[in-house]
């Protein structure tokens, strides 16, 4: 006998003609089964849509950006020759130009591997990955690395503004993109650097975590700590969301938990390579001495960059304006953070594991300060600026005032272009 007789009394009225006679399900029922068997293939159309059109909203900036990329790196060759010189720019040259500082580093290391201690702060995921694509590049670590660079900027764009939306609004996505593009230093997103592989991973991590998906959230933050020390920070915007989304109750706290600790592993591991290669479990935190950071008080970097540019010949010197250059953004990121918590524009406690990573995260920034003369003990603060990707979000708040914008886009923009010529004709930009 039809069941479907038993809940519905409507049904109850129906005559079986035949114990044999075909039985024919209700239309609801149909629906009901029709509905299940589609599910999942609706689910994996609506995601793709949606990052689909995460990418298509990203476009725009990313392309702007990287044409005027590609113009300043060929104008730049105007400042590295005579006038009137009959100079003829090769292609090669062309990449040449982002070979600078910690690029070399990097390509060293994806060739020959540790061969130093020192280099050992560098952590491996990145020089691994320009190794896996340098046959793809005619063997150009070079190349590998740019190209790995550009790919992983594209993506973390895609995940950040999928991220703001979802969470706040897709107008503030659109604009927290554009701040983060702009930023002064955001064109080591496209260098041989790590900047861009870092933020992808982390934003992918955090996109996880915010939405509950604890192994995920681990399995990026793994790689996020195996591309710099910073990675392990998503400890703790982890441990808050897991928290948070299960009411705070230890004893809604699930096997799940121990995904976190995917996010300490990454280091973990290398901190066993370095064990095993030079004797020492630290080697990448001791080889910070190498690079004349030190172990201080997270004021003790602002304090000496305002000392040195109080003791130089002007305001306009060389020791000056490189001091503002890392002083004014750190000071203004500073502030976001404070604005993150009280303000108008704070975040809402459900949103409080943005702020907290992002606080955190700025301390550890500050507490290795250069030494030595002590002249630039801010040196490349301003480029790890970029891995607070929260201040933009905040930042992006603001953005409502016409006037704020265009203000912030013009001087953010010129300044990233200076920045920018600067590094590609060799310049003492880290």
């Amino acid at each position: 006998m039809d069941t479907l007789g038993m809940k519905h009394p409507s049904l109850s009225k129906i005559t079986i003609a035949s114990a044999t006679a075909p039985v024919t399900a209700s239309p609801t029922a149909t629906a009901k089964v029709m509905a299940l068997e589609q599910e999942p293939t609706s689910w994996l159309r609506l995601s793709w849509q949606k990052w689909a059109s995460a990418a298509v909203a990203i476009s725009p900036t990313y392309v702007a950006i990287h044409i005027g990329f590609s113009l300043i790196t060929c104008l730049s060759f105007l400042f590295t020759h005579g006038d009137f010189d009959g100079f003829w720019v090769q292609p090669h040259d062309i990449a040449n130009a982002w070979h600078h500082w910690d690029t070399g580093h990097y390509m060293s290391i994806s060739q020959h591997g540790y061969t130093e201690a020192y280099r050992s702060a560098f952590f491996p995921l990145y020089p691994l990955l320009m190794r896996l694509l340098t046959p793809f590049t005619q063997h150009d670590p070079l190349l590998a690395g740019l190209l790995l660079s550009d790919s992983a900027g594209f993506f973390l764009l895609i995940v950040l503004y999928q991220l703001v939306r979802e969470d706040f609004s897709a107008e503030r996505a659109d604009r927290t993109v554009l701040y983060l593009s702009l930023f002064p230093t955001a064109f080591f997103f496209a260098a041989g650097y790590t900047e861009s592989l870092f933020l992808c991973l982390t934003l992918f991590g955090f996109y996880n975590l915010r939405r509950g998906n604890w192994w995920l959230a681990g399995a990026f933050g793994f790689f996020a700590s195996l591309t710099r020390s910073a990675g392990i920070f998503l400890l703790l915007p982890f441990c808050y969301e897991y928290l948070r989304q299960h009411e705070f109750s230890l004893k809604r706290v699930r096997f799940d938990v121990i995904s976190g600790g995917l996010i300490a592993a990454g280091a973990g591991f290398f901190s066993l390579y370095c064990y095993y290669k030079f004797h020492d479990f630290l080697a990448f935190s001791h080889a910070q001495t190498y690079w004349n950071h030190h172990l201080a008080l997270p004021w003790v970097g602002i304090i000496g960059s305002i000392n040195a540019i109080s003791i130089s010949s002007g305001i306009i010197s060389f020791q000056s304006m490189r001091n503002l250059l890392d002083l004014v953004p750190d000071l203004l990121m500073l502030v976001v953070i404070i604005l993150m918590f009280v303000g108008p524009v704070r975040f809402p406690r459900s949103l409080w594991s943005y702020a907290i990573y992002t606080a955190f995260l700025y301390v550890f920034l500050q507490i290795f300060p250069v030494g030595g003369t002590g002249l630039f003990p801010l040196q490349s603060v301003s480029r790890y600026l970029l891995e607070l990707f929260p201040a933009f979000i905040l930042i992006a708040a603001f953005g409502k005032s016409r006037m704020f914008h265009m203000n912030y886009l013009v001087v953010c923009g010129a300044l990233l272009f200076f920045l920018l010529t600067q590094f590609l004709t060799g310049h003492w930009v880290l």
